[in-house]
């Protein structure tokens, strides 16, 4: 039973460092950060995705589960507390294959933080097909190679279309994390 298995072994260290990671990784898009903290992540999440939950999500954070990171729930319910939802209510949004991306709240016109943060935990942060990424956080276009489904980039511009509105993504694998922000455009290089 994944309840057992602790969180973080000194939450306050930890969890600020994890949220100085995802801090830093939305401010330079396509860059990756790691995760320190010492951590035993419930199968099938890695450390990353585990630790940017930890630090993230609370009891007003509504989450939606993918089909294959559910059996990681009653950890998350314990340490966070966070309510589990439908990915269209879902604040935060954990999938380990690429969900149903527009379905993702965009948040409002008129208060689009309230779009909702997707954490996708891939198999690498390399080695994919490259993106050519523009935008807020980069001085100069930079190319990214997560391994992300071939589908990405026309969702990522259906999304990037409703700016201000949108999802931010954190990208996971392992104990590095990288973010793109909705603000950003991410085409195939």
């Amino acid at each position: 039973m994944s309840i057992s298995l602790p969180g973080f072994q000194n939450y306050v260290t930890d969890s600020q460092q994890t949220y100085r990671a995802v801090l830093n990784a939305m401010a330079y898009p396509g860059r990756c950060f790691q995760t320190d903290g010492e951590l035993n992540a419930p199968t099938p999440l890695d450390n990353a995705t585990a630790s940017v939950l930890l630090t993230l999500a609370d009891s007003d954070t509504a989450l939606w589960l993918d089909r294959r990171a559910r059996s990681a729930e009653e950890w998350l319910r314990f340490h966070c507390g966070a309510p589990v939802t439908s990915l269209e209510q879902a604040d935060i949004a954990v999938a380990l294959e690429w969900p149903d991306f527009m379905n993702l709240k965009a948040g409002e016109d008129e208060q689009p933080e309230l779009g909702a943060t997707l954490i996708l935990q891939v198999g690498a942060l390399h080695g994919g097909t490259p993106l050519t990424l523009s935008g807020p956080g980069l001085s100069e276009p930079t190319v990214f190679s997560p391994q992300l489904p071939a589908t990405f980039a026309a969702d990522w511009r259906k999304n990037h279309a409703r700016f201000p509105r949108g999802v931010d993504l954190i990208l996971c694998s392992g104990k590095l994390l990288a973010a793109l922000p909705r603000s950003l455009t991410a085409e195939v290089a």
